[in-house]
């Protein structure tokens, strides 16, 4: 197929917030939108102004992205009211975004049951509402909810419902799957039905997962000539999910020959995006994801791996690479040694291929990994981690000994009050000395203690903010003696972020390896010794 442009809309924060067990804080959707920039998809929802404070915040203050457009998601005017006079259009506009995108019926039983309103005042909701938004200079977008199924009972209507936005000036008719119950042939059928009323520049496709068909219905409408995409990372959405963007892009470029936003340089981050999702929501990985899993190009049977020797086409449809996955030969020696070499080279360590430390590098990170790490998410561990095995990390301080003591008591108001304490003890080349430090908790103590000691001698860590902080237990049959990893983003003034992590059965502890190796990293980025 020809090469084309397809346009990414990714709806994670606002329709992926709505899956069961998703609660993205503001700090996470600022952190994913960041994500999703850097990934290059063109067009970010950022939630519904107006429907909660947590999406409100985000609008207030939204991040810096630079290849993204921020969208705010709504819906048409209320019937009753003018679009001048809607609250609901009045907040989108106020958020400040430049796309909006705003929802409305096409199933002529849902106008009727739901609204209690005519079609002919649907249709003029959908037109007034659109102009509105095109009358202040914003992109507007019409997601035509339901509409593969309005479109079955009553095409005449649905097909109105989308002319009426097109007609008022919107720059995509978005064609939704709400039910998720349609299959690729429904869909590619009907698609090529209304590409003879509306241009397929002009159309997007949006579906849901209820049959496990959202990724096999959007390819089938872009086949079909719709050209914009809606989808979530990992597919989380409400009930079974939305269209899978992170199987749905590479899908696009490298089987279909589209061009996205996302170039052949940046999909390289497709499996660090997917897996950094996860471990924000506190989940393992699905091991058997389409090219970000861990088990996607790993081999084990010994018809394969010889395969694989000779020609790692015969097992592999694409090169792991491309998608910023490894290759695993799970029961070689040599399992994941090209990978190694790939990282350190972006961390501009130039090594042999034979060099004995390779090897124990890799040794070292599949002890690590059966332990319980994950560097997927925690790249500055990861290159800490290589560092030190190449023996080129400074060493800046050494803690020889910590020590946290939690106290639980009520004041003479009788209150609970809870304070925290921590003592460590460090020695920074022929110094030592003792710090001690009070915070909400132990890590926040522990963090205040470190660096109570360390800024006196490098000022550069007052300059650190944790920005995030996860746990997550890797054996729940173990109960409270599970192995626990920590993981801790931390930022600095200059926008740069870092991820570390810690690994322990003992929380605290892992906490600490975490925050130590935050600093760590900190002091030896700007220390320019590598």
């Amino acid at each position: 197929m020809a090469a084309d442009r397809i346009y990414i809309y990714d709806t994670t924060l606002r329709d992926g917030a709505q899956a069961r067990g998703v609660d993205f804080s503001i700090a996470d959707k600022l952190s994913i939108a960041r994500e999703l920039d850097k990934l290059g998809v063109d067009t970010i929802e950022g939630g519904w102004p107006g429907a909660n404070p947590s999406d409100d915040a985000f609008f207030a203050s939204p991040p810096a992205l630079k290849t993204s457009t921020l969208s705010a998601f709504g819906m048409t005017r209320r019937s009753g009211r003018s679009a001048d006079n809607d609250p609901g259009l009045a907040a989108l506009l106020e958020s400040g975004a430049k796309s909006i995108c705003i929802v409305g019926k096409t199933w002529a039983k849902q106008v009727e049951s739901t609204l209690g309103i005519s079609e002919k005042e649907n249709l003029r909701m959908i037109g007034e509402s659109i102009a509105h938004i095109v009358k202040h200079k914003r992109e507007a977008l019409f997601d035509a909810e339901h509409f593969f199924d309005g479109y079955k009972s009553n095409p005449e209507f649905a097909l109105a419902c989308l002319k009426a936005a097109h007609e008022a000036g919107a720059r995509w008719l978005v064609l939704c799957d709400t039910n998720g119950g349609s299959l690729p042939f429904d869909v590619e059928r009907i698609v090529g039905e209304v590409i003879k009323h509306i241009p397929g520049s002009h159309l997007g496709i949006h579906c849901h997962n209820d049959t496990g068909n959202a990724v096999a219905n959007s390819l089938a409408a872009v086949r079909a000539g719709v050209r914009q995409v809606q989808g979530t990372i990992n597919g989380v959405g409400e009930r079974c999910g939305n269209a899978n963007l992170i199987t749905i892009i590479p899908d696009l470029i490298l089987k279909m020959g589209f061009s996205t936003g996302v170039t052949k340089e940046k999909l390289v981050h497709l499996t660090q995006v997917s897996h950094s999702l996860d471990e924000r929501l506190n989940r393992a990985p699905d091991a058997h994801a389409p090219y970000v899993g861990s088990a996607a190009f790993a081999h084990k049977g010994g018809l394969h791996v010889s395969g694989m020797a000779k020609d790692s086409t015969a097992y592999e449809h694409i090169d792991p690479a491309l998608v910023g996955n490894r290759r695993t030969i799970l029961i070689s020696d040599k399992a994941g040694k090209s990978n190694v070499l790939d990282r350190l080279k972006k961390f501009g360590i130039e090594i042999d291929a034979d060099d004995g430390r390779v090897a124990a590098l890799v040794n070292a990170v599949k002890q690590h990994e059966k332990q319980g790490y994950a560097y997927e998410g925690a790249e500055a561990s990861f290159e800490l981690l290589a560092r030190r095995t190449l023996g080129t990390v400074p060493s800046y301080f050494e803690v020889t000994r910590y020590r946290v003591i939690g106290e639980r008591r009520y004041n003479a108001k009788g209150q609970i009050i809870n304070v925290t304490e921590a003592t460590v003890k460090l020695a920074i080349g022929s110094e030592e000395g003792m710090t001690i430090a009070e915070g909400n908790g132990p890590v926040n103590a522990l963090d205040k203690a470190l660096r109570r000691g360390l800024i006196p001698h490098y000022k550069t860590l007052t300059d650190i903010q944790l920005s995030d902080f996860k746990v997550r237990i890797l054996d729940s049959t173990a109960g409270t003696s599970a192995v626990t990893r920590v993981m801790i983003e931390s930022r600095d003034s200059k926008g740069n972020a870092w991820r570390t992590l810690g690994v322990s059965t003992n929380l605290i502890d892992a906490a600490f390896d975490a925050l130590i190796d935050s600093l760590t990293y900190k002091l030896m980025k700007e220390s320019g010794k590598k």
